[in-house]
């Protein structure tokens, strides 16, 4: 495997709600729950690469982009 690249799609409200969260990931003291700093080298290269994927984090609106993301990712009851 070593260094061949790995593609992952997915939607654009995947990409969304998984970029919102990864934020959330950066920002927060999880070194309990991350214990392996090679996992954070991916964790930011994603996050870099939805931040420029995603015009939506910048527009007005994106709480409400955000929040109608997260509705249609939810299962129904």
């Amino acid at each position: 495997m070593g260094n061949s690249p790995v593609t992952i799609e997915l939607t654009a409200d995947e990409a969304l709600v998984l970029s919102h969260w990864l934020e959330r990931l950066q920002m927060t003291d999880l070194s309990h729950v991350v214990d392996d700093q090679a996992v954070w080298a991916p964790i930011h290269r994603i996050a870099g690469t939805l931040d420029k994927a995603l015009p939506e984090l910048f527009a007005s609106d994106h709480d409400q982009q955000l929040e109608a993301a997260r509705r249609r990712l939810r299962p129904e009851d």
